[in-house]
């Protein structure tokens, strides 16, 4: 069981051995040698110059390391000319690119903060003419308030005028009305005094002869 569970564990490693592998760096102002096998006998495949990196696949006590280039390609090199750091040369470089790109984002966000300071200063000045327009809209708004009162008003009074005059129209015609009774009953009043007296002297001249004659002989006894 035991074994089982070594060789398990040694599979692993190897699996998980070239995820782990460190990174070499050519050493500065270098052109070294990627060969075959461990020494100068071996054939060269290829030549590297500093600053390029590698995966360390092996590293032995011969002074050879056995490397993976980017491309794939794997060889000996002598362990002398590897450095953990990239050479300064390329660090300068990175540094200067990095430094680069940094004054660029920093160009670009200055640019696009004046922009934003421009719009700002837009959006200030169409704020204070909408605030100004907003005070002049409430202005005119009252005057039409006013103006349409107005209106409303004399209508009103209008309305009012007209129900009085319909009102004294009304009492007028009544008051008509009464005088014309007042003037009937006159009429009829005086008709009838009229009648009283034209009855009154026919009466008077019927009784008249009458009372001449009773007259006469109320002298003649």
């Amino acid at each position: 069981m035991q074994f089982r569970q070594l060789s398990i564990l040694c599979a692993l490693l190897l699996v998980l051995s070239p995820a782990m592998a460190k990174t070499k760096y050519v050493s500065d102002q270098l052109i070294i040698t990627l060969r075959t096998g461990q020494g100068n006998t071996f054939q060269i495949i290829k030549t590297m110059v500093s600053g390029e990196s590698m995966q360390v696949v092996e590293e032995t006590e011969s002074g050879y390391t056995l490397v993976r280039t980017p491309d794939g390609t794997e060889g000996w090199v002598r362990t002398q000319y590897l450095s953990d750091e990239p050479t300064a040369r390329e660090q300068l470089a990175t540094a200067l690119a990095k430094l680069e790109k940094l004054q660029k984002k920093n160009t670009t966000i200055s640019s696009r903060l004046k922009t934003m300071q421009q719009d700002n200063s837009q959006l200030s000045g169409k704020l204070s003419t909408l605030n100004k327009q907003h005070k002049q809209a409430e202005v005119d708004l009252n005057r039409l308030n006013e103006i349409a009162a107005k209106p409303i008003l004399l209508d009103r009074e209008n309305r009012e005028l007209k129900e009085k005059s319909t009102s004294l129209g009304n009492q007028l015609q009544l008051l008509q009305q009464e005088n014309q009774l007042l003037n009937d009953r006159s009429d009829r009043d005086w008709f009838i005094a009229g009648a009283g007296v034209l009855l009154g002297g026919i009466l008077l001249g019927l009784l008249a002869p009458k009372l001449r004659r009773g007259k006469k002989d109320s002298w003649d006894f």
